[in-house]
């Protein structure tokens, strides 16, 4: 028998719980729940407004419960008195909250398991360890025009990299490399592959983790898609294959396939290529997402992030990277994206493309930065959110599999957002056009 939130509790010593979902914006929402009250909580839900966070809902709605995963629990090494568990929504009369970011990643990974299939995914998170302020890269000694992997800067910040890894470690995620990336004051950290609902509970984990652990340290953490016009933006690179329903057989892999990849994988990225400008509202969900691709060369020489949706071999100018055998890399996402809808979107749109038999057409392995194909040839990515958020509301596969709640109340918010944003006047503005 299964034991229940308070005996795990009263085993482990954990005196809080906290019980956290995601909005449709990605921020991660919570109560803290005394062990006491954590088995009724668990069976019950803890109660929420609706309308506090980025959900599409109104003050007049009644109170939302958010009802935790214990197969998703996380004792905090740094705090070791408190677990956090990842929740869903549902209404007080037990109907689920459509637009739940969870539950629409929980309804695709369903519609994967009805074709027979089961998903697996990995994600490299990159972020910037910046001054308490955020105004600056907390490194000063961190100069460097290509930083990249660079020894020194990644041991001057050692402590901080290490209190997170041992985390990931004693959790059991398969963490297996650490690197200083491509802009100073950049890291990206790695850990295993695993079913995507279980690498998405670790995705919205890890960005707690570490937000949590840099302020231990005295530093600002941040995931920002590109927080500095001169140096590489964050990316969240995702890497994904399909496997059969018992989770044993990649059904990505064939020896004898074009780099190792069955016809299944190429339907599948030819799925992600077909609706990939409306993906783009969901693996680049901010204003600043697309400061980051398309953009100008960076101080290292290389954004590395794509400008055309197109995919390649092991190229990574490209959206879509084929690194080995059985799996492919999105390489659009950014660190804004929703560890609950990235996923939710790729795998609608690959779906689609085993469904209706899609051909990728060529695979082109030019370097896209340097000898860049004519837009007459491939087509170029969004080059804002507006424009994604149209694509995603004209597209035929997304807002049918991801549900149409969800678009409905995601495409509204985020047209407000646009809309907020659109009233301010900037710098750049003052300075081309007061004197007209």
């Amino acid at each position: 028998m299964t034991n229940s939130l308070s005996e795990i509790a009263r085993q482990k010593n954990i005196r809080y719980f906290l019980i956290s979902f995601t909005d449709l914006f990605g921020v991660q929402r919570a109560k803290l729940v005394p062990a006491a009250s954590i088995d009724s909580m668990a069976a019950n839900g803890a109660g929420f407004a609706g309308f506090a966070a980025w959900l599409d809902m109104t003050p007049a709605d009644p109170d939302i419960l958010a009802i935790p995963d214990p197969t998703s629990l996380f004792q905090l090494p740094w705090e070791t008195e408190v677990a956090w568990m990842p929740a869903d929504l549902y209404t007080m009369n037990g109907q689920p909250i459509e637009q739940t970011p969870r539950l629409v990643l929980k309804r695709v990974l369903k519609q994967a398991l009805e074709l027979g299939y089961s998903v697996c995914t990995g994600v490299e998170c990159e972020f910037f360890l910046l001054s308490p302020d955020g105004n600056s890269i907390s490194d000063l000694r961190d100069r460097q025009s290509k930083p990249c992997y660079d020894q020194q800067a990644l041991m001057r910040r050692y402590e901080v990299i290490r209190e997170i890894c041992d985390a990931m470690l004693t959790f059991g995620w398969g963490a297996y490399q650490n690197d200083h990336e491509d802009a100073n004051g950049q890291f990206e950290m790695n850990w295993m592959y695993a079913d995507a609902l279980i690498t998405a509970d670790r995705h919205a984990f890890f960005k707690y983790m570490v937000k949590t652990i840099a302020e231990k340290h005295g530093l600002r953490a941040t995931f920002m898609p590109k927080p500095f016009p001169h140096l590489t933006g964050n990316g969240c690179h995702t890497h994904l294959s399909i496997w059969d329903a018992a989770g044993k057989v990649n059904l990505f892999h064939q020896e004898q396939g074009e780099l190792g990849l069955s016809p299944l994988a190429y339907q599948f990225i030819a799925g992600v290529l077909h609706s990939a400008e409306a993906v783009c509202a969901f693996s680049n969900p901010t204003i600043n997402s697309y400061k980051r691709i398309n953009a100008p060369v960076t101080t290292s020489g290389a954004t590395w992030a794509p400008s055309t949706i197109t995919y390649s071999g092991n190229n990574r100018t490209h959206a879509i990277r084929i690194p080995d055998a059985g799996r492919f890399e999105f390489r659009l996402a950014d660190g804004a994206a929703n560890p609950y809808l990235l996923p939710a979107a790729l795998i609608a749109a690959g779906l689609d493309g085993i469904v209706q038999k899609r051909n990728p057409e060529p695979r082109y392995d030019n370097n896209s930065y340097t000898d860049p194909l004519p837009l007459s040839q491939v087509k170029q990515l969004p080059t804002n959110l507006l424009d994604a958020l149209r694509c995603l509301k004209t597209d035929t596969v997304l807002p049918q599999s991801l549900g149409e709640r969800l678009t409905a109340a995601y495409l509204k918010l985020k047209h407000q957002q646009w809309n907020e944003y659109s009233t301010y006047i900037t710098p750049w503005e003052l300075e081309n056009t007061l004197d007209c």
